[in-house]
């Protein structure tokens, strides 16, 4: 069957209304998840902190996998953005779990240590892939 160009393109508002509120989730995660961190991400990291870089990375990767799997899957906008929230609610929670289990977290980010974000990383990224994974419906 082939498609015309004004076919093909038809579904061009879809696509810019999920990418563009895909887009705005991932920047209400990247806020959110800056408050609740008890050091400031951006700031470490424009001062050439690896350790903030590597555990963003992972926290933003582990949110972005099942925000993915929710665009690829939902039904609806509403759909979309409600799955989208409990995606950003486990990453939150993966963060309390990891810093609760490594004593003063917080300080090994900021001093720069590399082991305590590549934990972060790793654990932030497996989860997510899990929730990308439960969240095709």
């Amino acid at each position: 069957m082939d498609l015309t160009l004004s076919q093909s393109l038809a579904g061009l508002p879809a696509f810019f209304a999920y990418f563009g509120t895909g887009l705005c989730l991932l920047v209400l995660f990247l806020a959110l998840y800056g408050l609740v961190t008890p050091y400031h991400e951006l700031a470490l990291i424009r001062e050439g902190n690896v350790a903030a870089a590597i555990s963003l990375a992972g926290a933003t990767l582990g949110f972005t996998l099942p925000l993915a799997s929710v665009i690829a899957h939902a039904v609806s906008l509403p759909d979309m953005f409600a799955w989208s929230v409990v995606a950003l609610v486990v990453q939150v929670v993966v963060y309390f779990v990891v810093a609760r289990a490594v004593p003063r977290f917080g300080e090994a980010i900021r001093d720069g240590r590399v082991a305590a974000a590549t934990l972060l990383a790793s654990v932030s990224i497996a989860v997510g892939m899990l929730n990308a994974a439960s969240l095709t419906y």
